[in-house]
């Protein structure tokens, strides 16, 4: 009886999982099979060297951190900051942060990493824009309030401050609110 291959998503996975711990570097053939507890001959049935296994990496880390993300926030819709919210909420999720800090990580020495990861970013501004480009006349506020959102989106967690009197929850609800009330006549 002949044995089940180990699908092609688990050896993505995988290196995502390691690209989040260790980063690229890490990410090795050899290493991967042992954490599978599989040789590393079927790797090769699906991949044909590292170099496409980290490609097909970035290619899953892309579609999970913005095609899912827009179906899912189509598909559940509200109103702009309840979908802004929701598609912060699914792109930063606990599982995806770590991979998208490797990614940034990674793209600051490597160029075509970092042509990704902006390929990637402005998408997500892109959705910011268009999510809340109908609230404000003035592009320059609009793009100051996009990118402070995003930037509040990714560095959030790497922000070690206390927040006297209120959870951290409360501070990120209210400055979603400030960022994007409607603006002063």
């Amino acid at each position: 009886m002949a044995t089940a291959r180990t699908p092609r998503q688990a050896w993505i996975d995988a290196g995502l999982r390691v690209l989040a711990e260790s980063g690229p570097d890490a990410v090795r053939i050899e290493s991967l099979a042992r954490d599978l507890r599989v040789s590393k001959g079927g790797f090769y049935g699906y991949f044909a060297d590292r170099n496409a296994l980290l490609t097909e990496m970035l290619n899953a880390w892309e579609k999970r951190s913005v095609d899912d993300v827009l179906d899912q926030v189509a598909r559940e819709g509200g109103d702009t900051l309840t979908k802004a919210t929701l598609a912060a909420n699914l792109t930063f999720a606990a599982d995806l942060l770590p991979i998208d800090l490797a990614i940034r990580s990674w793209a600051r020495r490597d160029r075509e990493v970092a042509e990704r990861l902006r390929h990637v970013d402005n998408q997500r501004m892109d959705l910011l824009r268009t999510s809340f480009g109908s609230r404000y006349a003035n592009k320059a506020d609009l793009e100051a309030r996009c990118l402070l959102a995003f930037a509040a989106a990714i560095a959030g967690d790497l922000i070690a401050v206390d927040h006297p009197g209120q959870t951290r929850t409360e501070v990120l609800d209210c400055a979603a609110r400030l960022l994007f009330s409607a603006p002063e006549t």
